[in-house]
């Protein structure tokens, strides 16, 4: 990588920076999900709709909820770099199958 680029990182990464520490301590970000913005729409519009059904199991905190998150988008992530590893690894034995 050539010295010019790294400098053009380092720039985004530090306007990135400054913007992110700017609006942590100045804006509010309380983070309601579509769910509950959903439900005040739905509200709205129409107050006497009556949900169709009710979740069977609703996790104990926000804490337990954040950790099924995390732990889906960690699962999707290693599934998708399975397969790039995986399709990485078949074009190379390829290649290598040709050479030889």
């Amino acid at each position: 990588m050539s010295i010019k680029v790294e400098y053009i990182l380092i720039a985004v990464l530090i306007i990135f920076g400054a913007v992110f520490i700017y609006q942590t301590f100045t804006l509010d970000s309380e983070f309601g999900g579509a769910d509950g913005e959903a439900d005040d729409l739905i509200s709205e519009i129409n107050p006497d709709y009556e949900p169709w059904f009710a979740p069977f199991w609703e996790p104990p905190g926000g804490e337990t909820e954040s950790l099924l998150f995390c732990l889906q988008g960690a699962i999707g992530a290693l599934i998708i770099g399975w397969f790039f590893g995986y399709y990485y690894a078949v074009n190379k034995f390829k290649k290598a199958a040709k050479k030889a």
